[in-house]
């Protein structure tokens, strides 16, 4: 679909199985506006729209999202899958955005998602709660910043797969989420997957290829 300035890819979620997400940062409001109305009207499917700023979210709230992750808003959510646990665990509550990204986009698909924050290695005894429940679970996204230890603690108790999400949380040595993807590629814990620096969206997309058809 040609809107000018934005070519849609409105087929996507036939061809596999994901719509076409919109990237919002670097478009005006009134793009964002446009492209969402363009595609509310394609064919009932999910519409996620990342990476708003508070001036693109104020215009689109008029479109009356489903619901608001944070900078993500989504439309039209996808049926509830019949199977497949998706949980995602952050180190801190700074990761929190990166978080609402991948929670967002895999609630509009119709995956359910558990969400563990702030349950970081500096503090091993919360992360240790909650591993029973990862346990269960049928894909792991581990979302850190700093030093990004979590994936590599993750790998030696979980069964599941596992994708780390870097962040750009961090002091000067983090060097805005360098140090911590150059960690989580290092990892000695076997079979992590890694994608790119506060991708939440990325990562939620890998989960939602491993999950594949239900």
């Amino acid at each position: 679909m040609d809107l000018g300035d934005s070519r849609l890819d409105v087929d996507r979620m036939r061809r596999i199985g994901m719509p076409e997400a919109v990237y919002a940062e670097g478009k005006t409001a009134s793009q964002c506006v446009r492209i969402v109305e363009a595609l509310l009207r394609v064919d009932g499917g999910p519409v996620i729209v990342t990476r708003t700023s508070p001036e693109q979210r104020k215009a689109l709230d008029v479109l009356e999202p489903t619901a608001t992750w944070s900078a993500t808003l989504t439309w039209q959510h996808a049926e509830a899958r019949p199977d497949g646990r998706v949980a995602v665990v952050s180190g801190g509550t700074s990761d929190q955005p990166v978080v609402d990204e991948c929670e967002g986009t895999l609630s509009a698909m119709g995956v359910a998602v558990e969400a563990h924050r702030d349950v970081g290695v500096a503090g091993l005894h919360r992360l240790v709660d909650v591993v029973p429940s990862l346990q269960s679970a049928s894909v792991v996204v581990a979302v850190a910043g700093m030093e990004a230890s979590l994936p590599t603690v993750l790998g030696g108790l979980v069964p599941a797969p596992i994708i780390g999400v870097p962040t750009s949380t961090g002091y000067g040595s983090s060097f805005e989420g360098i140090t911590a993807l150059l960690s989580m590629l290092s990892s000695c814990a076997p079979g992590i997957s890694v994608v790119g620096i506060d991708n939440g969206y990325g990562a939620a997309c890998s989960a939602l290829r491993i999950l594949g058809d239900g």
